[in-house]
């Protein structure tokens, strides 16, 4: 996976909006207003995605290239390598994994304004 087809798999999920919030360097995706993921884009090393924390322990264990989230809640995200060392097929279900957690986690009011983007 390169930085254009992260962003555009991102981008394109129903009420998602990125931004730079933190710095030039680190784009950050968003579901109405809660983020979901985030990696520099002049790097692209590795990026940050919100994980069930009982998963979370699992995938670290599993994959050398999934590690505690990087200046992040380290129970409750992951940092994961985008050097090939955890597929590109794990790496979209991972970034689905994220968006859901958060989608998941709204408002039934922000749900419901969420739904109008189907």
């Amino acid at each position: 996976m390169n930085i254009e087809e992260y962003r555009e798999y991102c981008i394109r999920k129903p009420g998602v909006t990125e931004g730079f919030p933190f710095d030039s360097n680190t784009l950050v995706f968003k579901v109405m207003g809660k983020m979901f993921a985030l990696a520099d884009v002049e790097l692209f090393r590795s990026i940050n995605l919100k994980c069930d924390p009982d998963r979370a322990i699992q995938l670290r264990e599993s994959y050398e290239g999934i590690k505690p989230g990087y200046h992040m809640n380290k129970q409750h995200w992951n940092t994961v390598d985008t050097d090939g060392s955890v597929g590109d097929k794990l790496l979209y279900e991972l970034i689905d994994h994220s968006y859901a957690l958060i989608v998941d986690s709204l408002p039934k009011k922000l749900k419901e304004e969420l739904a109008n983007y189907e």
